[in-house]
């Protein structure tokens, strides 16, 4: 594998990185992970998103094969998004990341109050 594959295999893996790590996409994946649920209730479920940020997470989830979005012919339009197989494959790592996250939050806000500190001395 030459230098230019392995550039093209990071840049690849940055963007799943982005898009798994980013905030809007945890709480909804966190959403959707007892079953499919429609907008309106998406919208409930995920405090503080607004309606066009859960549209382009929705959106960017389900061309990147995380989300399903399943529409029933009534009237009107009832839109049901929930997780294909690969999104449920992400329930468990994120389930570990926010248990390591929980666990550490006091060590890391301590060290951010003492770098802090830190930091302010050496502008004075």
């Amino acid at each position: 594998m030459d230098l230019h594959d392995d550039h093209a295999r990071c840049k690849a893996l940055g963007r799943v990185l982005d898009r798994i790590g980013d905030k809007w996409t945890v709480m909804v994946v966190g959403a959707l992970s007892k079953g499919p649920v429609r907008f309106n209730a998406l919208m409930r479920l995920i405090d503080g998103v607004s309606h066009r940020m859960l549209t382009l997470t929705l959106r960017g989830l389900e061309q990147d094969g995380l989300v399903k979005r399943t529409v029933y012919p009534t009237v009107p339009p009832k839109v049901e998004y929930q997780l294909t197989e690969v999104g449920r494959s992400l329930i468990e790592p994120l389930s570990a990341l926010t248990l390591w996250a929980q666990t550490n939050l006091p060590a890391i806000e301590a060290a951010r109050i003492t770098n802090e500190d830190v930091e302010s001395a050496e502008t004075i």
